[in-house]
């Protein structure tokens, strides 16, 4: 099997697959050892040729291929396309678009949540998948031609699945909801690595502004340095460490000793200096840019279960009418916050969510549908008291 090793051939393929209307692309990639991932191989299919690409070639730059990913006359079609559009933005500075996501729109077409690539294979397009080369070492060198057929077919059989999903969409007017997802993939935000906003990420509970703003600070201060020496973030600290800094906020490498939760000699290390700068960074932070601590005595209101329950029958209800994916109206929390709140921040009451679900659910919290059992199914309907109300 030929593999693209050159610029010069790579360039020669772009131009062909510009002509098509749609091209189905994947990587592989290894990141186990490395804060940015390390991209081993992309696979792009057009509509009559598949071409494998080694981007750890010498002699190959990957210019052509960000070209035809911002080609906008082209649709990029990638399944569950997070992880690859994240190494496209990191190594070429771009987001593919137009952009397809098969795993969202299968979602949106009603075939489950976050449905696998092997499952929507055997379903849209009658072919299984031989997963034995799931886990093979992309980097290495040279690859089998067992190892390069499974990964061509991650694009191949990609194809159909777009296309059947593709006439799925259009019979059945859901163009739009499709849409509002995928401007959330097409956004650079999204693979945006800010380091300031690393502490949003993780777990912890401050006791008050100033260990918050130390956490923020020291979690920053990980973020850049395994971005800067691309180790994965517990290569530099782990979790837990950041969180006793936060609380402590040693000023002095003798304080950094006293941590049970670094390493032994980390105090003495290169690191170390720019760490207790961080530390010193957060506790000089300006108040007003640190987010309120929320208190243990403040506890927060429990969302009823009672109405809690109605609302997930009423979304399984929903999901199972329409043939759409309850994960793609709305999760356990977003249930709670309606619950607790008509006016609530949730994407469940927000653009086609609120017309196809969003206003069901808050019809049913307050009494003017009601879920019922008929023939052993559910349904919604009308209250019998406000039809008898509606008569007189």
């Amino acid at each position: 099997m030929h593999i693209i090793t050159t610029t010069k051939e790579l360039q020669s393929v772009c131009d062909r697959l510009a002509t098509d209307t749609f091209v189905t692309v994947d990587t592989e990639f290894m990141r186990e050892t490395t804060y940015w991932p390390l991209l081993c191989l992309i696979q792009i299919a057009g509509k009559t040729e598949e071409v494998i690409v080694d981007p750890l070639s010498e002699d190959l730059s990957l210019e052509p291929f960000m070209q035809l990913m911002t080609n906008t006359s082209v649709m990029k079609v990638f399944h569950a396309a997070r992880q690859d559009v994240e190494i496209i933005h990191h190594l070429g500075g771009v987001v593919p678009e137009p952009m397809f996501d098969t795993q969202v729109a299968a979602m949106v077409c009603g075939f489950g949540d976050s449905i696998g690539y092997e499952n929507i294979v055997r379903q849209l397009a009658g072919q299984s998948i031989d997963k034995s080369s799931r886990f093979t070492d992309w980097s290495r060198r040279p690859l089998s031609e067992k190892q390069l057929a499974y990964a061509l077919s991650d694009v191949t059989h990609l194809r159909p699945v777009y296309q059947k999903l593709r006439e799925s969409l259009n019979s059945s007017d859901r163009e739009n909801w499709l849409t509002e997802e995928m401007a959330i993939l097409t956004s650079p935000s999204t693979y945006a690595a800010e380091p300031t906003e690393a502490w949003k990420r993780l777990k912890f509970k401050a006791r008050n502004k100033r260990a918050m703003a130390v956490f923020m600070s020291v979690a920053a201060w990980r973020e850049r340095e395994a971005q800067a020496r691309d180790v994965p973030r517990n290569r530099v600290l782990k979790e837990d460490a950041l969180g006793e800094l936060a609380v402590q906020a040693p000023d002095s490498p003798e304080g950094l000793a006293r941590l049970r939760a670094l390493p032994r000699g980390f105090a003495q290390s290169k690191q170390a200096k720019n760490l207790l700068q961080a530390i010193s960074d957060g506790r000089n932070m300006d108040p007003n840019t640190v987010p309120s601590v929320k208190h243990n005595n403040k506890q927060k209101v429990p969302a009823p279960a009672s109405v809690v329950d109605l609302l997930k029958v009423t979304l399984k209800y929903v999901c199972e009418s329409h043939g759409v994916a309850s994960k793609l109206i709305a999760n356990v929390a977003d249930l709670e916050a309606i619950a607790l709140d008509d006016q609530a921040n949730v994407n469940a009451l927000k653009g086609w969510r609120r017309k196809l679900y969003g206003e069901i659910a808050l019809d049913v919290k307050h009494g003017k549908l009601a879920v019922a059992l008929e023939d052993g199914e559910i349904t919604i309907e009308p209250r019998r008291a406000t039809r008898a109300r509606a008569a007189e």
